[in-house]
């Protein structure tokens, strides 16, 4: 039987001295480790937008047109428009579409497909003469509601209404209010 001695595979160094091969590159492993362990790999922090302006203007009239003619107009020193809302700074934002047309002014606000949501300072003028303020105020355009949660103050002609809610529908021409203190002019000779 023949006996069959084992290779050893060397990589020639400096100088004529040998290195085994899997010392070579156990330590080249071993380098390759250390590097990875104290230099960490360097982390990408990366940023989801998920609403992005599309659009940004500045002092801007919006009109809306239907078949009929104009259905709205939105005029505003700043808008931001987004996939599904603007959001305008200082809006004066009249409905042409129903039996009464009615303007809304405010410092802040943000228009949807059906509804206008209005803050600061908020004044709601029909052109029959209905006035009342408040700081905030949700304009629905489709059934032409709008309503403030918070204190308000109203008026048309003589009349003057105070109260803690309004709900004021110009469609039928009706108001729902709570915690109302009114003060109301009678015609004369009509008792």
């Amino acid at each position: 039987m023949k006996m069959i001695k084992k290779k050893h595979f060397y990589l020639y160094g400096f100088k004529g001295k040998h290195i085994n091969i899997n010392i070579f590159f156990s330590i080249v492993f071993l380098l390759l480790s250390s590097i990875f362990f104290i230099f960490k790999p360097l982390e990408i922090k990366q940023q989801h937008f998920d609403d992005v302006p599309l659009l940004k203007m500045k002092s801007f009239v919006m009109y809306e047109l239907n078949t009929d003619g104009l259905d709205s107009k939105m005029v505003g020193s700043e808008a931001l428009r987004f996939a599904d809302r603007y959001e305008i700074s200082d809006i004066n934002y009249t409905d042409n579409a129903k039996e009464y047309i009615a303007n809304i002014t405010a410092n802040y606000g943000l228009y949807k497909m059906k509804t206008v949501d209005l803050d600061g300072d908020v004044v709601y003028t029909r052109e029959d003469g209905l006035v009342f303020k408040s700081q905030h105020v949700v304009y629905d355009r489709l059934t032409t509601v709008a309503v403030s949660d918070n204190d308000y103050v109203s008026y048309k002609g003589k009349n003057h209404v105070v109260g803690t809610y309004i709900e004021q529908n110009n469609l039928k021409n009706t108001i729902y209010s709570k915690d109302v203190k009114a003060i109301y002019q009678l015609p004369e000779g009509k008792l």
